[in-house]
């Protein structure tokens, strides 16, 4: 059985913890703009999945004068994200039919493997979902109140996207009310009743979130 595939790439950080105007997604990244190399890697990776973005409602007008600036004509459809992630994911997945397989990736994310890309395809056709992760290298600390302890790091893993899953199920663990607890698409998933099932990651697969992650993102696209 042929599952059709959705990838919905979610923009909608304001970029606050970069110290300027400029949203991080939309920051300059060795010749293009940061979201321009995550679409690219995931459609590279998966060609005939259908694109979706997810991206502020004030922020689509400035995406389509970059997209000309840059001679960027990647095929994709835009719609608005909303207050939350959770509320982003939502509106988007209203694209999303019954029955496909649905990947969710952040936006300021450039740096995926194509082979984590269809691995979590892959798996996510088998199992119903799969989300990448790496092993934890510092030491952790857990924190309560004035108090801290040690904790055993080799029982965690950070997690990646992209993550993927059963739109059917996905499209129903979202009708629920929003809850704090829903830090990634996994969580809102398992909080349905479902299981995910862990593949592994790049270490190269950082989170643009502050000015020293573009320098090691040029760093490692000049290696590849």
């Amino acid at each position: 059985m042929t599952h059709h595939k959705y990838i919905i790439v979610v923009a909608g950080g304001r970029g606050t913890r970069m110290g300027g105007d400029v949203p991080k997604q939309f920051l300059p990244l060795a010749g293009k703009i940061v979201l321009m190399h995550t679409l690219d890697c995931m459609a590279a990776a998966e060609p005939e999945a259908h694109l979706i973005l997810a991206l502020p409602h004030d922020q689509q007008e400035e995406w389509q004068r970059l997209c000309r600036e840059y001679g960027y004509e990647r095929m994709h459809t835009v719609v608005d994200g909303g207050d939350t992630r959770f509320h982003t994911v939502s509106n988007a997945l209203s694209l999303v039919p019954q029955g496909a397989l649905v990947a969710i990736h952040d936006g300021v994310r450039p740096l995926v493997s194509a082979g984590v890309v269809r691995e979590a395809f892959a798996t996510a056709m088998k199992c119903g979902a799969a989300i990448p992760v790496m092993p934890v290298v510092e030491s952790l600390r857990c924190v309560d109140g004035d108090t801290s302890h040690a904790v055993e790091r080799s029982v965690y893993r950070a997690v990646q996207t992209p993550q993927v899953f059963d739109s059917t199920r996905l499209k129903a663990a979202y009708s629920v009310a929003y809850r704090p607890e829903f830090t990634d698409d996994a969580s809102v998933y398992e909080a349905a009743g479902h299981v995910v099932t862990l593949i592994e990651g790049n270490r190269e697969n950082i989170k643009i979130t502050i000015p020293q992650d573009i320098a090691l993102a040029q760093l490692i696209l000049a290696q590849q």
